[in-house]
Formats: structure tokens, sequence, C-alpha cells
């Protein structure tokens, strides 16, 4: 797409992150937020940035609240641009462009599904949405070539774009974020106040802990905004969790173990790699030995007969002398890249 001058209202983690993609991509940027520490830090971080009087577009990369606050006032000032927001919300937000006469018309709301648990602009990131779903949400009204604009865009930015309602955004969200992180938080408090022991904890709780450590007044807002789906969300959750209590004080085993056989398919309906359905690999497990130059080595190997590596993972302790890298591939380059490693003196194995 042609480059395209972008203005970025608010400096945390999402809004830096777009600034830095964007100046990978040479585009003119420029940045705004009210807070002067964080937008020091996202200026330092982007030097090119610069004042862009007529935008070709405008993110609002705040939170709900403060976007409600200031979409009047881009509407007024820029007045042909097209603009987006970034909150995890839509319908609130929607509802305020309406209001404005022919923002409607320029204006896409949109949601990248990507973040850190840390926040602010020094957790940024020219990646964080590469491989990414964004999704938008447009009103029937939006220009058509406007709507092309953003989708191109989110593009650039490395993510997969993907349209529905924000009538249908609100309740899919409240229940597969908001509800999550909500059972996260209560979780952690249900816990918190154990003593030196919680250093016991496996890596399921410690898995299921990690958006405890989010922003609660930006997780607040957000829940306080979707209010209705969150609860019907909630609703559904308890629901399930008295039908587990019951199984457990009535030692129905049966009953339980049914529940966790329903659940052990839901993984497989999450989406793997761009938010699509998730892809069936084949494994190949390579011992390397704990010497400089092993895993270029390995890599080489794979791009001299051109195999795409999906994934990999690698298993080593330090003071151990090999160490494990699996990698996770297409059948076909899998059985491939096996039969080459195995040629050339590989330690592999095939899973």
């Amino acid at each position: 797409m042609k480059p395209l001058s972008v203005k970025i209202y608010g400096t945390g983690l999402i809004g830096t992150s777009i600034g830095l993609r964007a100046a990978e991509l040479a585009w003119p940027i420029s940045l705004i937020d009210s807070a002067d520490g964080p937008l020091q830090i996202a200026k330092d971080l982007i030097p090119s940035n610069r004042e862009i009087a007529e935008p070709d577009l405008i993110v609002i990369a705040t939170t709900p609240n403060a976007a409600i606050t200031l979409i009047p006032k881009i509407a007024e000032s820029h007045p042909a641009a097209t603009v987006i927001d970034v909150s995890s919300i839509k319908t609130k937000v929607q509802a305020k462009v309406s209001e404005i006469s022919d923002l409607d018309k320029r204006f896409v709301g949109t949601h990248p599904i990507a973040g850190r648990e840390k926040n602010g602009p020094q957790a940024a990131r020219s990646d964080l949405f590469m491989g990414r779903a964004w999704v938008l949400t447009p009103s029937e009204n939006v220009d058509s070539w406007r709507l092309e604009t953003v989708t191109e865009f989110i593009s650039a930015m490395g993510a997969t774009p993907y349209q529905m309602s924000t009538k249908l955004h609100d309740a899919l969200f409240a229940k597969i974020s908001h509800l999550p992180q909500l059972i996260s938080v209560a979780l952690a408090s249900s816990i918190s106040e154990l003593g030196p022991e919680i250093s016991l904890a496996g890596q399921g709780l410690r898995d299921m802990l990690r958006l405890a450590s989010s922003d609660g007044l930006l997780w607040s807002e957000i829940i306080l905004d979707n209010k209705d789906d969150v609860l019907a969300s909630i609703d559904d959750f308890q629901e399930l969790l008295d039908v587990l209590r019951d199984s457990i004080e009535d030692e129905d085993g049966v009953r339980i173990k049914d529940m966790f056989d329903d659940a052990n398919f839901v993984p497989e309906k999450i989406g793997g790699k761009h938010g699509m359905k998730r892809r069936e690999y084949t494994f190949v497990d390579v011992v390397i030995d704990d010497k400089p130059g092993q895993l270029a080595s390995l890599f080489d190997e794979c791009g001299s007969i051109k195999v795409n590596i999906e994934d990999l993972s690698l298993e080593h302790s330090p003071q151990q002398e090999t160490g494990l890298i699996r990698l996770a591939l297409s059948s076909n380059d899998a059985e491939l890249l096996f039969k080459h490693l195995l040629a050339r003196g590989w330690k592999a194995h095939k899973q």
C-alpha cells in the first residue's frame, strides 16, 4: 500500500507499537499524549516523529472513556482524516461516533488482539501485531475506500483483519477476554493470603495467574463499559462452577470426567498462527551439543532445503552437555527435514 501519514493519540503499549511499526515502514508519524512521561519515551523510541497538520489516518490509542472524550475534538480538528480506535469495547465508542454528523462515514472501530502483561511505551514492540488477529467493526455508513484503507493498514502492521458487528464483538470478547481476566484476578485474590508455601505452585497456576498482573484501572473501565455482556458471561460461568461443585459433593466422578472430556476439545477451536484454525503440525526433535554455532548450523540445514519452521521450543539446562530443540513443521516439510538431517549426521527424531 502507499505510505500513510499517521497521527497517534495515546503513547501506551498499543499506540507506541503502532508508531514503531509505522516507522519501520518509513511512514510519517505524529505522536500526541496528555501525559508528558509516556510521550517523551515514545518520542525517544520513534525519533522520526513530527507534527502532521493533515494526517491520512488518526489512531485513537487511549482507554475507551478517553476515546469518547477525544472523538468530538478530533472530528472537528481533522475533518478529512480517516479515524480508528483500538479499544477492546466497540458499542459504546461507535454510539458516540454516531452522534457526530458524517463522522461515521470516516470512522472504523478496530481492536488489535495483541498485548503484553507490561504496559506503557517502554513495553512497545514493532512486531507486537505480527501474526495476530485485528478486528474491525465498521458501520454500514463508512466510506468503502476508507474501510479498504484501514484493512490495508492492519495488514501493513503485520496482523490479519477480521470484520464483525460491534454487538457481536462485545458479546464475544466478554467471554473470551473479559471473563478470563476476571477469573485470573479472582483466583489470585483467593490465594493471596497464603504464606511462603505459595512458591510451590506449578506452571499451571502460574499460567492462570498471568492476566492478574494487568492494569486494574484500565480493566475496570473496560469491564464496566461492557457491563451487560460481562455479567451474562459470569452467570454462565457460575452455572458451570455449580455443576462441578454439585458433582464433587455427590462424588459423581462420571460427570466430572465428562466435563473434562468436553473441555479437552476446546483448545482445538482456538486459533493458531494468524488467528486461524489450529494447524496439525509434525514435530522433528533434534539433539544438539552445547557448543557455539549449533543452532545456526541447524537453521542453515533447514534453509538449504527450504523447509518452513512454524514454531520451535528448546529444552536445555545450563550444565547439560546436550539440548533438544523441537521444530514444528507441516507433514511434508517434517518428512523432508527428518531425512535430510539423518543423512547429514544429526540426531533427529520425528513425532
